[in-house]
């Protein structure tokens, strides 16, 4: 997961220039996507490493290890959050040594002055100490301005908001402050690719060029 230099240089120091003035920021997104595949359509969703670096490495490593398969939205709260289960007694597949190694582990608060919990934005569950991030974590479904600057923002939703709004109509009950589908919300696949949108327009911009240079060529140095 990198993100160029410059591209990064320039981004830091357009933040640095919003937050001075107290405005919301849109972060760098990375250019791996994951897919999470669910019986209502499939949600896709980019990382905010200049955000937060060691939470997005993190959650990265226990998706491309697999931990996530079988794993379940514990959570829809409509209209504010639907959440996913920590994989550790979150899964219904036993996970090996190596997968429970990783998902012990906990991530620090990584939070940055201006970025904001709107709808699509992938959230660090927690306790109440602020350390304790471990692989829960929940997608907004609205607006949350009271999680600002108290969760990790990490991530945001590419594609599939209408898979997360098809789990907002399921029946739910509510246990203590948890609003829970009645039926379970299963992970049943998950997957990640490179999304290089920027590059291939570069890259087809070269190719017209050099197309019209050889058809400028062609005409000037070929017998009509």
């Amino acid at each position: 997961m990198q993100i160029p230099l410059l591209t990064l240089f320039v981004s830091l120091l357009a933040i640095a220039g919003r937050v001075a003035a107290n405005d919301e920021i849109t972060p760098v997104m990375s250019d791996e996507r994951v897919v999470f595949q669910t019986e209502y359509g499939d949600i896709t969703f980019g990382f905010w490493p200049e955000v937060a670096p060691v939470t997005c490495a993190h959650i990265f490593k226990l998706i491309r290890m697999g931990c996530f398969i079988s794993n379940h939205f514990f959570r829809v709260d409509k209209g504010f959050v639907a959440q996913i289960s920590d994989v550790v007694g979150g899964r219904t597949v036993p996970m090996n040594d190596e997968q429970q190694r990783e998902a012990s582990k906990t991530v620090p608060l990584e939070v940055m002055q201006g970025v904001k919990h709107h709808a699509g934005v992938l959230s660090m569950g927690r306790y109440d100490d602020p350390n304790s991030g471990a692989s829960s974590f929940s997608i907004l479904l609205g607006d949350a301005p009271h999680l600002d600057m108290q969760y990790t923002a990490f991530a945001k939703v590419t594609e599939g908001m209408e898979s997360l709004r098809r789990m907002e109509e399921l029946p739910t009950r509510r246990e203590g402050i948890f609003v829970m589908p009645v039926k379970r919300v299963t992970i049943l696949a998950t997957y990640w690719y490179r999304h290089c949108e920027d590059e291939l327009a570069e890259l087809t911009m070269r190719f017209e060029s050099q197309a019209d240079e050889l058809q400028r060529v062609r005409k000037k140095c070929l017998p009509v």
